[in-house]
């Protein structure tokens, strides 16, 4: 048996949708008798309106909406479940949106837009979106973007220290007593790529030891990518005893390719990476890495949501967490991780 809907409630009451609707929130508006049919039929059709109908009514449906690049990236599903922790707890509902398909994903998207489908928006920076997201936030959608390649944008975000994050790996291997240091970065056009390497190499030059552009090779984020450019570096320039990966998954890479190279990690080159993903912990040896909090992004995202509609502003300045640096033994002889 199908479920009944407002349609077929206004059509046997013999009223519009609109009236269905009011009647459902106890608008004052609506003629008694008009009003006592209504909820007859209601009766007699066993329709009972989900919260949702009701909410949508009401001008607020109690979900958010949340845009994604894609959900293979490796730390999306701890700042997603920060969300969700956080939504849950508020009884708000997500709807979850990827671009995988491209122009079509888009269209589907920016149709959820127009039906006001949700009362406010989180987003991970799908590429070459950033305009338009920008464009939504400016006509009154309220935005909060999870801002994870350094862009800084004229609206609410949460970001990390990259850049601190660079000089805590940078001090840990000078601590460790590294002194040829090597650098996988991330794609340049990344701000979290320039920012991170800008904390590693400050460090290394307030400590009078020599880095140049041959000591960083660049990759985009995926392991195969990470395993060349430790490949590169190891061709030019040997004598490197420490190397800062900028992502984990790179950093499995260049695990990868100094195993096969018959190099021995920590003993001859130590290796930091950058993101504290699950898999950190069990590759082989453990990997020391600069951890991203991802998990508190999501729920300090969906917190500055949930206070806007509560009646508090959206801040303009990025609300900034830290990283914190997770010591296993990529870089030490023994576990320092508790």
């Amino acid at each position: 048996m199908s479920r009944v809907t407002i349609a077929e409630i206004a059509r046997r009451a013999n009223v519009s949708k609109a009236t269905v609707s009011r009647v459902l929130n106890g608008k004052p508006d609506v003629d008694g008798s008009t009003a006592a049919r209504v909820r007859r039929v209601m009766e007699e059709s066993g329709y009972a309106p989900s919260s949702r109908a009701v909410s949508l009514a009401r001008g607020n449906s109690r979900t958010l909406g949340m845009l994604v690049p894609s959900l293979t990236w490796p730390w999306v599903s701890e700042l997603l479940q920060g969300v969700v922790d956080t939504l849950e707890a508020a009884q708000y509902g997500l709807l979850l949106y990827t671009v995988n398909r491209g122009e079509e994903s888009l269209g589907q998207f920016a149709a959820h837009v127009s039906a006001r489908s949700f009362d406010g928006l989180i987003a991970i920076e799908p590429p070459n979106l950033l305009s338009y997201i920008e464009q939504l936030y400016q006509r009154g959608l309220p935005v909060v973007l999870i801002d994870d390649r350094g862009h800084h944008p004229g609206f609410p975000s949460v970001v990390t220290t990259n850049q601190d994050g660079g000089a805590q790996a940078a001090r840990h291997l000078l601590e460790c007593g590294r002194r040829k240091l090597a650098c996988v970065a991330g794609p340049q056009e990344y701000g979290c790529t320039r920012d991170r390497l800008r904390g590693f190499r400050e460090v290394i030059e307030e400590a009078g030891l020599p880095f140049s552009e041959r000591d960083v090779r660049s990759g985009d984020f995926t392991e195969s990518s990470g395993r060349k450019a430790m490949e590169e570096l190891l061709t030019e320039n040997p004598s490197i005893d420490g190397v800062f990966v900028q992502n984990d998954l790179m950093a499995f890479g260049a695990l990868r390719q100094l195993r096969e190279t018959g190099i021995t990690v920590p003993a001859d080159i130590a290796v930091v990476g950058f993101d504290d993903i699950p898999a950190a912990a069990q590759v082989v040896p453990a990997l020391t890495t600069v951890a991203q909090p991802s998990y508190e992004m999501g729920r300090a995202a969906a917190l500055l949501l949930l206070d806007h509609l509560a009646g508090e502003p959206l801040p303009l300045d990025p609300v900034v967490l830290p990283t914190d640096l997770v010591v296993r033994r990529s870089t030490v002889a023994a576990d320092l991780s508790g």
